[in-house]
C-alpha cells in the first residue's frame, strides 16, 4: 500500500512536499523489483536536480538504476543511513530508507506527479 500523503512519480520515486521541501525516496514497488539494495550514490547538498532527471543512482544485486527525481530543486540534505546501510531502502522505503530532501525551485511542478491511487493503477499494469 502507498501512502497516501505521498506524490509518486512514472519513474518510481515518491515525494513528501511540506512548504518548499520535498522528502524523496523509491517507492516500495521500486525496490521489490531491484531486489537486495546493495549500493546507493546520491546528488550531495547544494547541487540541483531537475524533475525526472537522475539525483543519485541505486545498484541492487538484480541491476544498478538511475533514481529519477520527482521535482526539482537544490539538495539541502541527504540520507547518510541509506548511503551507509542501502539495505534500509528495502525495509523501509516509505520511511527510513528516504534518500535526499530537496528545496524546491518550481513547487508548481508536484502538479506532474500521481496521487496514491494513480500509482498503484500505473504499477498494476506494469
Amino acid at each position: 500500500m502507498n501512502p497516501k500523503e505521498l506524490k509518486y512519480s512514472r519513474g518510481h520515486t515518491w515525494a513528501k512536499v511540506e512548504g518548499n521541501i520535498a522528502t524523496i525516496g523509491v517507492t516500495d514497488h521500486a525496490q521489490h523489483q531491484l531486489g537486495s539494495v546493495l549500493f546507493v550514490e546520491l546528488k550531495q547538498p547544494g547541487e540541483t536536480v531537475a524533475q525526472f532527471e537522475p539525483c543519485g543512482s541505486v545498484e541492487s544485486d538484480k541491476a544498478t538504476a538511475d533514481v529519477m527525481s520527482p521535482l526539482s530543486g537544490k539538495v539541502t540534505e541527504i540520507n547518510e543511513e541509506a548511503v551507509n546501510a542501502p539495505e534500509v531502502l528495502n525495509k523501509d522505503a516509505y520511511g527510513e530508507g528516504w534518500l535526499l530532501k530537496l528545496e524546491l525551485s518550481n513547487p508548481g511542478e508536484v502538479a506532474n506527479l500521481m496521487s496514491a491511487d494513480q500509482f498503484e493503477a500505473f504499477t498494476a499494469n506494469a
